[in-house]
């Protein structure tokens, strides 16, 4: 099989590597060859890089942000969308017009109904998972240098797909300030030995593993069909996978909840009276046209950008190679490191998601720095942070199967850990940690936090 540059991947340029015979799809399943690079360097040494020699590697006009510009970027995605509902409203003439064209009978119509509504989901669900990258960005500030401007657009966007804006970007922001630190970060929280009642380490047998958390490959589908599709809902709900720190109860709905501080309690009443106006808009829109044709033109691709935004966003922290850090080791710099840049999707994760899987890396240090120039800033500091850098080429549904799979539980115990599978087994060791020294107010201050 012929070997593809780790470049070519990460410029969004990336096709499959031709091949000949029963190997003709083998490179779905192959793990990238960053990520053998990382496996075989099983003894980890946390990173000691400083967020002050990343931020000095960064060209300051890299940091403006251009409003025009990124209404700019609003706009396609909008427009685009727009495209996209129309043709869906058409499509019961285009197959009508299509079959007679062809002269096919009633299957045939079937059939191209069946086909142009699969197309149809597949790019609207693409489009509206580009409408919450896009109130991403308005939540870190990065469309535009106008608060108040990035907060009505993020509002519109987020509530749109029923996302509660300002409760999720005050958690969002509390993410970016302990990534990877298990005492504060907030979502995809791992399982530990302890909460799945395995015996110690020393102790576990293979038939102790094997009883307790071993799964069918059936389960396991139906597990990640769940996370994929609900598993955000949920986490707004009640805190699914969330940080297990806040009690039970814990909701990004109720203004009182652990997760917010005082001063958040009306910014989360203006989130909910904005669901509650989305939800009644679409009881309305229900109620005029019916369940199924709203199913069809809204829940369907509003279910399948879940599963997209569900997809890059635990990419980005889960991986067998990638450490979870405890309080006396972590700084905000290993933190930053603890994700991973995919080539999600080629150019379609370019193009609509606006490189939130590409350059995940760079943004966790700059959150502010808009997204259209993440690919300079990483360019810009992979020198500086050498080997610690971590991008991973392997495809995209073979990695999330690896992770969902092989991210099974981390131990109790220890300053830096990695998952274990469901043998009980893990990839990386950091037998001696280093304690973290890295001031964190300068650090969330050069980071835009």
């Amino acid at each position: 099989m012929a070997e593809v540059s780790s470049s070519d991947y990460t410029k969004g340029h990336w096709s499959a590597p031709p091949a000949q015979g029963s190997q003709a799809l083998s490179w779905l399943v192959r793990d990238g060859p960053e990520y053998e690079e990382r496996k075989k360097r099983s003894q980890f040494v946390p990173p000691s890089v400083s967020i002050k020699d990343v931020h000095a590697a960064v060209p300051r006009h890299l940091f403006e942000r251009n409003t025009a510009k990124g209404l700019f970027y609003v706009a396609r995605t909008v427009g685009l969308s727009v495209f996209f509902y129309k043709f869906a409203t058409q499509i019961d003439e285009f197959s009508w017009s299509t079959a007679v064209a062809l002269g096919l009978g009633p299957t045939g119509r079937w059939l191209i109904s069946w086909s142009f509504w699969i197309l149809f989901w597949f790019w609207q669900s693409v489009a509206f998972a580009g409408f919450w990258t896009l109130g991403h960005e308005c939540g870190h500030e990065s469309v535009s240098p106008y608060g108040s401007l990035n907060h009505v657009i993020g509002i519109c966007l987020h509530t749109f797909l029923l996302t509660p804006y300002f409760a999720w970007r005050a958690t969002h922001r509390t993410h970016h300030k302990g990534a990877n630190n298990l005492a504060r970060d907030e979502t995809y929280h791992p399982m530990t030995r302890k909460t799945l009642k395995l015996p110690g380490a020393a102790h576990a047998t293979k038939m102790d593993y094997k009883d307790l958390i071993e799964e069918t490959p059936l389960y396991t589908l139906f597990k990640l069909f769940v996370r994929q599709f609900l598993g955000f809902q949920l986490y707004l709900v009640h805190n699914r996978k969330g940080n297990p720190k806040y009690p039970p109860g814990t909701s990004h709905y109720k203004p009182s909840s652990k997760l917010f501080k005082p001063q958040d309690k009306n910014y989360i009443i203006i989130s909910d009276i904005a669901i509650g106006c989305m939800l009644l808009n679409l009881a309305v829109w229900i109620y005029q046209i019916g369940f199924h044709a709203v199913w069809s033109l809204y829940f369907v691709p509003w279910l399948w950008a879940h599963n997209w935004l569900v997809m890059f966003t635990y990419l980005q922290h889960s991986d067998p190679t990638v450490p979870y850090y405890r309080e006396k080791s972590w700084t905000f710099a290993r933190g930053a490191l603890a994700t991973v840049d995919r080539p999600v999707f080629g150019w379609i994760g370019v193009f609509f998601w606006n490189n939130i899987a590409h350059h995940h890396v760079a943004h966790h240090f700059f959150v502010t720095i808009p997204f259209y120039n993440l690919e300079r800033v990483t360019e810009a500091i992979k020198p500086v942070l050498g080997d610690s850098y971590c991008y991973d080429s392997t495809p995209t549904f073979y990695a999330l199967w690896r992770s969902f799979t092989q991210c099974t539980f981390i131990e109790d115990e220890g300053d830096v850990v990695f998952f274990k599978n469901q043998r009980g087994e893990a990839l990386r060791d950091c037998p001696a940690p280093q304690a973290g020294k890295e001031g964190e107010d300068e650090a969330f201050k050069l980071a835009g936090l």
